[in-house]
Protein backbone atom coordinates (compact mmCIF):
# COMPACT_ATOMS: atom_id res chain seq x y z
CA UNK A 1 0.00 0.00 0.00
CA UNK A 2 1.40 3.30 -0.96
CA UNK A 3 0.48 4.63 2.84
CA UNK A 4 3.29 2.14 3.90
CA UNK A 5 5.74 3.40 1.62
CA UNK A 6 4.54 7.08 2.45
CA UNK A 7 5.72 6.12 6.20
CA UNK A 8 8.81 4.46 5.18
CA UNK A 9 9.56 7.17 3.20
CA UNK A 10 9.36 9.63 6.21
CA UNK A 11 11.30 7.29 8.32
CA UNK A 12 14.15 6.55 6.36
CA UNK A 13 14.19 10.79 5.97
CA UNK A 14 14.59 11.17 9.44
CA UNK A 15 17.42 8.79 9.68
CA UNK A 16 18.98 10.17 6.66
CA UNK A 17 18.80 14.27 8.62
CA UNK A 18 20.51 12.32 11.71
CA UNK A 19 23.47 11.28 9.32
CA UNK A 20 23.84 13.43 6.83
CA UNK A 21 23.35 17.00 8.81
CA UNK A 22 24.46 15.75 12.31
CA UNK A 23 26.16 18.39 13.69
CA UNK A 24 30.35 18.72 12.98
CA UNK A 25 32.51 19.83 15.95
CA UNK A 26 33.78 23.30 15.61
CA UNK A 27 37.32 23.87 14.92
CA UNK A 28 38.89 27.38 15.94
CA UNK A 29 40.33 29.08 13.09
CA UNK A 30 39.45 26.26 10.41
CA UNK A 31 35.48 26.61 11.07
CA UNK A 32 33.90 29.65 9.53
CA UNK A 33 31.56 31.20 12.14
CA UNK A 34 28.87 32.57 10.58
CA UNK A 35 27.18 35.88 10.42
CA UNK A 36 23.78 33.74 9.92
CA UNK A 37 22.14 30.66 8.76
CA UNK A 38 19.75 28.11 8.83
CA UNK A 39 18.95 26.35 12.06
CA UNK A 40 17.18 23.19 11.40
CA UNK A 41 16.52 19.74 12.07
CA UNK A 42 14.52 16.67 10.53
CA UNK A 43 11.26 18.29 11.24
CA UNK A 44 11.62 20.73 8.42
CA UNK A 45 13.29 18.31 5.99
CA UNK A 46 10.18 15.70 6.78
CA UNK A 47 7.36 18.18 6.36
CA UNK A 48 8.92 19.28 3.31
CA UNK A 49 8.99 15.71 1.73
CA UNK A 50 5.57 14.91 2.69
CA UNK A 51 4.51 18.04 0.83
CA UNK A 52 6.31 17.03 -1.94
CA UNK A 53 5.24 13.72 -2.22
CA UNK A 54 1.84 15.02 -1.61
CA UNK A 55 3.05 17.08 -4.95
CA UNK A 56 0.35 20.00 -4.22
CA UNK A 57 3.28 22.26 -5.46
CA UNK A 58 1.32 25.38 -5.55
CA UNK A 59 0.61 27.54 -2.43
CA UNK A 60 -1.82 25.19 -0.53
CA UNK A 61 -3.34 23.26 2.23
CA UNK A 62 -0.08 24.11 3.97
CA UNK A 63 0.50 27.64 3.03
CA UNK A 64 -3.09 28.11 4.58
CA UNK A 65 -2.29 27.18 7.61
CA UNK A 66 0.97 28.25 7.70
CA UNK A 67 -0.53 31.87 7.30
CA UNK A 68 -3.10 31.38 9.86
CA UNK A 69 0.01 30.31 12.40
CA UNK A 70 1.79 33.24 11.32
CA UNK A 71 -0.94 35.81 11.93
CA UNK A 72 -1.54 33.87 15.28
CA UNK A 73 2.14 34.28 16.31
CA UNK A 74 2.94 37.48 15.44
CA UNK A 75 -1.20 38.93 16.67
CA UNK A 76 -2.44 39.55 13.40
CA UNK A 77 -5.63 38.79 11.86
CA UNK A 78 -4.16 38.10 8.69
CA UNK A 79 -1.36 36.91 7.15
CA UNK A 80 -0.16 36.50 3.51
CA UNK A 81 2.96 34.19 2.10
CA UNK A 82 4.83 35.62 -0.78
CA UNK A 83 8.06 34.58 -2.07
CA UNK A 84 10.98 37.06 -0.63
CA UNK A 85 10.57 39.92 2.01
CA UNK A 86 11.11 42.09 -1.13
CA UNK A 87 8.40 41.08 -2.79
CA UNK A 88 6.37 41.54 1.00
CA UNK A 89 7.55 45.04 0.88
CA UNK A 90 6.93 45.36 -2.91
CA UNK A 91 3.00 44.22 -2.34
CA UNK A 92 2.59 45.98 0.94
CA UNK A 93 3.44 49.48 -0.46
CA UNK A 94 1.36 48.59 -4.07
CA UNK A 95 -1.48 48.09 -1.38
CA UNK A 96 -1.39 51.85 -0.64
CA UNK A 97 -1.70 52.96 -3.99
CA UNK A 98 -5.13 50.94 -4.93
CA UNK A 99 -8.49 52.70 -5.64
CA UNK A 100 -9.99 50.29 -3.53
CA UNK A 101 -8.86 51.80 -0.76
CA UNK A 102 -9.56 55.14 1.30
CA UNK A 103 -6.82 57.74 0.60
CA UNK A 104 -4.75 55.75 -2.10
CA UNK A 105 -1.01 57.10 -2.74
CA UNK A 106 -0.17 58.61 -5.93
CA UNK A 107 3.05 59.34 -7.94
CA UNK A 108 4.69 62.61 -5.99
CA UNK A 109 3.25 61.69 -2.53
CA UNK A 110 5.87 61.55 -0.12
CA UNK A 111 6.66 58.63 2.62
CA UNK A 112 9.39 59.08 5.36
CA UNK A 113 12.37 56.44 5.58
CA UNK A 114 15.59 56.23 6.06
CA UNK A 115 18.71 55.59 3.72
CA UNK A 116 20.41 53.31 6.48
CA UNK A 117 18.93 50.37 5.53
CA UNK A 118 17.81 47.28 2.84
CA UNK A 119 17.45 48.48 -0.76
CA UNK A 120 14.09 46.81 -1.14
CA UNK A 121 12.39 48.72 1.43
CA UNK A 122 12.60 51.98 -0.23
CA UNK A 123 12.44 50.94 -4.07
CA UNK A 124 8.79 50.38 -4.10
CA UNK A 125 8.59 53.99 -3.11
CA UNK A 126 10.47 54.93 -6.45
CA UNK A 127 8.84 52.30 -8.75
CA UNK A 128 5.81 53.27 -7.58
CA UNK A 129 6.69 57.18 -8.38
CA UNK A 130 6.31 58.30 -5.03
CA UNK A 131 8.87 60.55 -3.06
CA UNK A 132 11.22 58.94 -0.41
CA UNK A 133 12.12 61.34 2.42
CA UNK A 134 15.35 60.70 3.91
CA UNK A 135 16.38 60.91 7.76
CA UNK A 136 19.43 60.47 9.69
CA UNK A 137 19.53 57.39 12.16
CA UNK A 138 20.76 57.18 15.99
CA UNK A 139 24.37 55.62 15.88
CA UNK A 140 23.43 53.87 19.33
CA UNK A 141 20.24 52.20 17.48
CA UNK A 142 20.32 52.34 13.90
CA UNK A 143 17.10 54.07 13.68
CA UNK A 144 15.36 56.84 12.66
CA UNK A 145 15.98 59.99 14.85
CA UNK A 146 12.45 60.66 15.74
CA UNK A 147 12.62 64.34 15.94
CA UNK A 148 14.10 64.22 12.73
CA UNK A 149 10.77 62.39 11.04
CA UNK A 150 8.45 64.94 12.88
CA UNK A 151 10.64 67.64 10.99
CA UNK A 152 9.94 65.59 8.05
CA UNK A 153 6.39 65.71 7.87
CA UNK A 154 5.65 68.42 5.00
CA UNK A 155 2.42 69.23 2.85
CA UNK A 156 2.80 65.96 0.56
CA UNK A 157 3.90 63.62 3.58
CA UNK A 158 1.57 60.55 3.51
CA UNK A 159 3.15 57.70 4.58
CA UNK A 160 5.94 56.23 7.01
CA UNK A 161 8.00 52.59 5.61
CA UNK A 162 11.43 51.73 7.28
CA UNK A 163 12.41 48.96 8.94
CA UNK A 164 13.61 47.66 12.35
CA UNK A 165 17.23 47.70 12.42
CA UNK A 166 18.75 44.77 12.64
CA UNK A 167 16.02 43.72 14.94
CA UNK A 168 16.29 46.92 17.29
CA UNK A 169 11.80 48.24 17.15
CA UNK A 170 12.12 52.00 16.29
CA UNK A 171 10.55 54.26 18.17
CA UNK A 172 6.96 52.93 17.86
CA UNK A 173 5.71 54.94 20.28
CA UNK A 174 6.59 58.69 18.52
CA UNK A 175 6.00 57.05 14.88
CA UNK A 176 2.52 56.22 16.19
CA UNK A 177 2.16 59.50 16.97
CA UNK A 178 3.11 60.66 13.95
CA UNK A 179 0.91 58.27 11.76
CA UNK A 180 -2.36 59.56 13.82
CA UNK A 181 -1.78 63.10 13.78
CA UNK A 182 -0.74 63.26 10.17
CA UNK A 183 -3.24 60.64 9.09
CA UNK A 184 -0.17 58.78 7.40
CA UNK A 185 -0.16 55.12 6.48
CA UNK A 186 2.24 53.66 7.88
CA UNK A 187 4.13 49.98 6.16
CA UNK A 188 6.22 48.44 9.27
CA UNK A 189 9.28 46.39 7.92
CA UNK A 190 9.58 43.48 10.29
CA UNK A 191 11.62 41.72 8.27
CA UNK A 192 14.63 41.42 10.87
CA UNK A 193 12.24 41.68 13.78
CA UNK A 194 10.41 38.74 14.01
CA UNK A 195 9.32 38.08 17.23
CA UNK A 196 10.63 41.66 18.99
CA UNK A 197 8.37 43.96 21.24
CA UNK A 198 7.79 47.49 22.11
CA UNK A 199 5.81 48.07 25.26
CA UNK A 200 5.19 44.63 25.39
CA UNK A 201 3.47 44.27 21.98
CA UNK A 202 5.27 42.17 18.95
CA UNK A 203 5.97 43.96 16.08
CA UNK A 204 4.78 43.99 12.81
CA UNK A 205 1.13 44.30 14.83
CA UNK A 206 1.64 48.08 14.68
CA UNK A 207 1.59 49.13 10.97
CA UNK A 208 -1.27 49.48 8.66
CA UNK A 209 0.94 46.63 6.55
CA UNK A 210 4.14 44.94 7.94
CA UNK A 211 6.50 42.65 5.85
CA UNK A 212 8.57 39.85 7.19
CA UNK A 213 11.30 37.64 5.45
CA UNK A 214 11.90 34.32 5.06
CA UNK A 215 15.41 34.19 3.60
CA UNK A 216 17.91 31.79 5.21
CA UNK A 217 19.03 34.85 7.56
CA UNK A 218 16.16 35.56 8.88
CA UNK A 219 14.64 34.08 12.14
CA UNK A 220 13.04 31.81 10.40
CA UNK A 221 13.40 30.01 7.23
CA UNK A 222 11.62 28.56 4.75
CA UNK A 223 14.22 29.10 2.01
CA UNK A 224 12.94 32.01 -0.18
CA UNK A 225 10.02 33.43 1.10
CA UNK A 226 8.13 35.89 3.38
CA UNK A 227 4.42 37.11 4.42
CA UNK A 228 2.89 40.41 4.38
CA UNK A 229 0.93 40.84 7.85
CA UNK A 230 -2.44 43.27 8.44
CA UNK A 231 -5.45 43.49 10.58
CA UNK A 232 -7.48 44.93 7.72
CA UNK A 233 -9.58 42.79 5.55
CA UNK A 234 -9.95 45.25 3.14
CA UNK A 235 -5.68 46.02 2.75
CA UNK A 236 -5.85 42.41 2.85
CA UNK A 237 -7.67 41.43 0.16
CA UNK A 238 -6.32 44.45 -1.85
CA UNK A 239 -2.97 43.46 -1.07
CA UNK A 240 -3.86 39.44 -2.06
CA UNK A 241 -4.94 40.69 -5.59
CA UNK A 242 -1.68 42.38 -6.08
CA UNK A 243 0.32 38.74 -5.16
CA UNK A 244 -2.37 36.70 -7.28
CA UNK A 245 -2.08 38.32 -11.05
CA UNK A 246 -3.64 41.41 -9.46
CA UNK A 247 -7.06 39.87 -9.68
CA UNK A 248 -10.33 40.72 -8.32
CA UNK A 249 -11.36 36.85 -7.34
CA UNK A 250 -10.14 35.66 -3.99
CA UNK A 251 -10.61 32.40 -4.69
CA UNK A 252 -7.97 29.80 -3.06
CA UNK A 253 -6.05 28.15 -5.53
CA UNK A 254 -8.28 25.02 -6.77
CA UNK A 255 -11.16 26.53 -5.28
CA UNK A 256 -14.46 28.08 -7.42
CA UNK A 257 -16.55 29.81 -6.88
CA UNK A 258 -16.10 31.26 -3.60
CA UNK A 259 -18.52 34.18 -3.82
CA UNK A 260 -21.20 32.11 -5.19
CA UNK A 261 -21.64 34.51 -8.35
CA UNK A 262 -18.49 33.52 -10.45
CA UNK A 263 -20.97 34.11 -13.72
CA UNK A 264 -22.94 37.10 -12.53
CA UNK A 265 -20.11 39.85 -11.95
CA UNK A 266 -20.12 43.32 -14.20
CA UNK A 267 -16.79 44.92 -13.76
CA UNK A 268 -14.91 47.49 -16.10
CA UNK A 269 -16.03 47.12 -19.77
CA UNK A 270 -16.23 43.40 -19.86
CA UNK A 271 -19.61 41.54 -20.54
CA UNK A 272 -22.08 40.85 -17.51
CA UNK A 273 -21.19 37.22 -16.31
CA UNK A 274 -17.71 37.08 -17.36
CA UNK A 275 -16.12 34.34 -15.40
CA UNK A 276 -14.68 35.96 -11.73
CA UNK A 277 -11.82 33.97 -11.86
CA UNK A 278 -10.54 35.76 -14.75
CA UNK A 279 -11.53 39.54 -14.03
CA UNK A 280 -8.11 42.30 -12.87
CA UNK A 281 -8.38 45.11 -10.51
CA UNK A 282 -5.33 45.99 -10.39
CA UNK A 283 -1.95 45.49 -12.04
CA UNK A 284 -0.31 42.91 -10.37
CA UNK A 285 1.79 39.97 -10.45
CA UNK A 286 2.50 36.41 -9.11
CA UNK A 287 4.61 36.21 -5.91
CA UNK A 288 3.38 33.19 -4.22
CA UNK A 289 5.54 30.77 -3.00
CA UNK A 290 5.42 26.89 -3.16
CA UNK A 291 3.51 24.56 -0.71
CA UNK A 292 6.12 22.70 0.37
CA UNK A 293 8.05 26.19 1.57
CA UNK A 294 5.67 26.64 3.96
CA UNK A 295 5.71 23.35 5.27
CA UNK A 296 9.26 23.76 6.70
CA UNK A 297 7.89 27.63 7.47
CA UNK A 298 5.33 25.82 9.91
CA UNK A 299 7.75 23.82 11.50
CA UNK A 300 10.22 26.41 11.59
CA UNK A 301 7.18 29.07 13.41
CA UNK A 302 7.50 26.15 16.11
CA UNK A 303 10.50 26.94 17.19
CA UNK A 304 11.03 30.60 16.49
CA UNK A 305 10.99 31.78 20.08
CA UNK A 306 13.17 29.47 21.56
CA UNK A 307 15.41 31.13 18.02
CA UNK A 308 14.55 34.69 19.30
CA UNK A 309 16.07 33.68 23.09
CA UNK A 310 19.32 32.45 21.54
CA UNK A 311 19.91 35.10 19.72
CA UNK A 312 19.26 37.64 22.46
CA UNK A 313 21.23 35.54 25.35
CA UNK A 314 23.97 35.84 21.78
CA UNK A 315 24.21 39.48 21.21
CA UNK A 316 24.07 39.91 25.69
CA UNK A 317 27.10 37.69 25.90
CA UNK A 318 29.32 39.33 23.05
CA UNK A 319 28.05 43.10 24.50
CA UNK A 320 29.06 42.28 27.49
CA UNK A 321 32.21 40.68 26.27
CA UNK A 322 33.11 43.81 24.25
CA UNK A 323 32.61 46.22 26.71
CA UNK A 324 36.35 46.52 27.33
CA UNK A 325 36.38 48.00 24.08
CA UNK A 326 33.82 50.77 24.20
CA UNK A 327 37.03 53.31 23.54
CA UNK A 328 37.40 51.84 20.27
CA UNK A 329 34.04 50.34 19.61
CA UNK A 330 30.19 52.35 19.93
CA UNK A 331 28.04 49.28 21.04
CA UNK A 332 24.28 49.14 19.98
CA UNK A 333 22.04 50.15 22.41
CA UNK A 334 17.96 48.27 22.66
CA UNK A 335 15.52 51.27 21.99
CA UNK A 336 14.03 52.29 25.33
CA UNK A 337 10.70 50.29 25.84
CA UNK A 338 11.56 47.59 23.63
CA UNK A 339 13.13 43.67 24.13
CA UNK A 340 14.77 43.51 20.20
CA UNK A 341 15.08 39.54 18.69
CA UNK A 342 18.36 40.89 17.62
CA UNK A 343 19.36 40.30 14.01
CA UNK A 344 23.02 41.11 14.36
CA UNK A 345 25.32 42.76 16.13
CA UNK A 346 26.43 45.95 14.98
CA UNK A 347 29.77 47.65 15.65
CA UNK A 348 30.69 51.03 14.80
CA UNK A 349 34.42 52.08 15.02
CA UNK A 350 34.84 55.23 16.62
CA UNK A 351 35.99 58.70 15.20
CA UNK A 352 39.73 58.88 16.54
CA UNK A 353 40.10 55.31 16.85
CA UNK A 354 43.86 53.77 16.16
CA UNK A 355 42.46 51.58 13.13
CA UNK A 356 39.71 51.91 10.16
CA UNK A 357 36.74 49.18 9.87
CA UNK A 358 38.32 47.70 7.31
CA UNK A 359 41.19 46.46 9.29
CA UNK A 360 39.19 45.00 11.93
CA UNK A 361 36.98 43.46 9.69
CA UNK A 362 39.72 42.14 7.70
CA UNK A 363 41.20 40.93 10.70
CA UNK A 364 37.98 38.85 11.72
CA UNK A 365 37.58 37.39 7.82
CA UNK A 366 41.41 36.43 8.00
CA UNK A 367 40.14 34.53 11.10
CA UNK A 368 37.33 32.81 9.79
CA UNK A 369 34.69 35.04 11.50
CA UNK A 370 31.98 36.23 8.63
CA UNK A 371 30.90 40.25 8.62
CA UNK A 372 28.74 42.46 7.33
CA UNK A 373 28.10 45.66 6.43
CA UNK A 374 24.57 47.65 7.53
CA UNK A 375 23.19 46.51 3.78
CA UNK A 376 23.30 49.77 1.67
CA UNK A 377 25.00 51.99 4.15
CA UNK A 378 23.74 54.96 2.52
CA UNK A 379 21.01 54.12 -0.28
CA UNK A 380 21.63 57.54 -1.55
CA UNK A 381 25.32 56.39 -2.23
CA UNK A 382 24.76 53.44 -4.10
CA UNK A 383 24.36 53.58 -7.89
CA UNK A 384 20.89 52.68 -8.23
CA UNK A 385 19.43 55.33 -6.10
CA UNK A 386 21.88 58.14 -7.32
CA UNK A 387 19.04 59.79 -9.94
CA UNK A 388 15.98 59.12 -7.65
CA UNK A 389 14.23 61.81 -6.52
CA UNK A 390 14.32 62.42 -3.28
CA UNK A 391 13.94 64.85 -0.17
CA UNK A 392 16.75 65.07 2.88
CA UNK A 393 15.86 66.77 5.93
CA UNK A 394 18.76 68.12 7.83
CA UNK A 395 21.80 66.04 7.16
CA UNK A 396 22.72 61.78 7.06
CA UNK A 397 26.14 62.34 8.83
CA UNK A 398 25.24 59.23 11.22
CA UNK A 399 24.28 57.59 8.25
CA UNK A 400 27.60 57.87 6.51
CA UNK A 401 29.22 57.35 9.04
CA UNK A 402 27.69 53.42 9.55
CA UNK A 403 28.62 53.32 5.90
CA UNK A 404 31.82 54.23 6.27
CA UNK A 405 32.59 52.70 9.81
CA UNK A 406 29.91 50.06 10.96
CA UNK A 407 29.86 46.20 10.45
CA UNK A 408 27.89 43.50 12.25
CA UNK A 409 28.73 39.72 13.27
CA UNK A 410 26.44 37.01 13.87
CA UNK A 411 23.75 36.46 16.99
CA UNK A 412 21.98 33.77 15.48
CA UNK A 413 20.97 30.82 17.15
CA UNK A 414 23.02 28.22 15.01
CA UNK A 415 26.22 29.86 17.13
CA UNK A 416 28.15 27.42 19.63
CA UNK A 417 29.16 28.05 23.11
CA UNK A 418 32.69 27.11 21.19
CA UNK A 419 32.25 29.71 18.52
CA UNK A 420 31.48 32.47 20.61
CA UNK A 421 34.49 31.81 23.49
CA UNK A 422 36.40 31.91 19.78
CA UNK A 423 34.81 35.17 18.91
CA UNK A 424 35.18 36.47 21.96
CA UNK A 425 39.32 35.61 21.98
CA UNK A 426 39.76 36.57 18.71
CA UNK A 427 38.73 40.36 19.59
CA UNK A 428 40.86 39.85 22.17
CA UNK A 429 43.71 38.89 20.02
CA UNK A 430 43.16 41.97 17.74
CA UNK A 431 43.39 44.63 20.49
CA UNK A 432 46.24 42.97 21.88
CA UNK A 433 47.89 43.38 18.80
CA UNK A 434 46.67 46.95 18.59
CA UNK A 435 48.18 47.65 21.76
CA UNK A 436 51.50 46.39 21.50
CA UNK A 437 51.72 48.43 17.96
CA UNK A 438 50.75 51.64 19.60
CA UNK A 439 53.17 51.06 22.36
CA UNK A 440 55.81 50.39 19.84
Amino acid sequence: MWQDLHAQILDLTREYVAKRHAPVPFQPGVSKVPYAGRVFDADEVVAGVDAILDFWLTLGPQGDAFEKELATYVGTSHALAVNSGSSANLVAFATLTSEAIDRPLRPGDEVLTVAAGFPTTVAPMVQYGCIPVFVDVDPFTGNALVDRLADAVGPKTRAIMMAHTLGNPFDLGAVMDLVKRHNLYFVEDNCDALGSFYNGKKTGTFGHLATQSFYPPHHLTMGEGGAVLTSSGRLKRVAESFRDWGRDCWCPSGKDNTCGKRFNWQLGDLPHGYDHKYIYSHLGYNLKPLDVQAAIGRQQLKKVDGFGAARRANHARLVKALKRFEEYLLLPQPTPNSDPSWFGLLLTVRDGAPFGRREIVDYLEQHKIQTRQLFAGNLLRQPAFKNVEHRVVGDLKNTDKIMNDAFFIGVYPGLSADMLDYVEGVFDKFFATLGRRLVA
